[in-house]
């Protein structure tokens, strides 16, 4: 089995641009190492080498997140926020995410604190490209309560971890992919995969249970095509 190559190719590498695409999609679509995608381009006829899959994903990952970014509907007004612990070389960071009311996360931020000011920063960096909410939700963090109403003064508040299940069960692709990679190696590096794996599912991964069969049906070929038209955008 092999991929046609119909797309134009881009300058100064050796493999078309869906091939490329296609590693970087099922890289964050599935929880697979970069060995894993190897065989499956393998399998397709396709002989390439972990590192330029790993290159592949860390350039081009940040390309389609950038694209669904840039076109996603309007967020709900609605939004959870929540942080959990990331280890990182012996080192407790904080993975700071947002999700809105229909569960499509919004933005994550990879932080060495759990204090008011990087809940600060983290809103900040939230309304400046959603605008106000109108509700938030989180836990019972305290560190919340000033940037809330310092940068969103109008939106009403409700702290209790028992309604905050949405957010929290975005978290676990995360733990998924991290067990999998055996830890992230730094920051950087968490930051700038999960940017982009969070995005990306957004679009491959609609809520099932509440469509229909034909919908998601539906749902899914609209994500290709979304896919395939990012892919023609992509830039050396």
């Amino acid at each position: 089995m092999t991929i046609p190559a119909e797309m134009p190719r881009l300058k100064g590498f050796r493999f078309p641009r869906e091939i490329i695409a296609y590693a970087v999609w099922a890289y964050h679509r599935f929880a697979l190492s970069t060995a894993d995608v190897v065989d499956l381009l393998a399998e397709r006829g396709v002989i390439v080498s972990r590192e330029a899959v790993c290159k592949w994903v860390n350039r081009f990952g940040r390309h389609f997140a950038h694209c669904i970014k840039r076109d996603r509907p309007v967020a709900a007004d609605k939004w959870h926020l929540d942080e959990v612990v990331v280890p990182i070389n012996g080192v407790k960071m904080w993975l700071w995410r947002a999700v809105d009311g229909s569960g499509d996360v919004l933005d994550i931020l990879v932080q060495p604190r759990r204090n008011a000011k990087a809940a600060k920063r983290f809103l900040k960096q939230l309304i400046a490209r959603f605008g106000q909410p109108r509700v938030i939700i989180k836990d019972k963090l305290r560190s919340y309560i000033k940037p809330i109403r310092q940068l969103a003064p109008d939106a009403g508040h409700r702290a209790h971890k028992g309604i905050n299940n949405r957010i929290e069960g975005s978290h676990r692709p995360t733990r998924k992919r991290e067990k999998l990679m055996g830890r992230f190696k730094s920051p950087r590096q968490a930051q700038r995969f999960l940017s982009a794996h969070d995005q990306i599912n957004t679009i491959f991964r609609p809520r099932r249970y509440r469509l229909s069969a034909t919908s998601y049906r539906h749902a899914r070929s609209d994500a290709f095509d979304l896919w395939k038209s990012y892919a023609l955008e992509m830039t050396t």
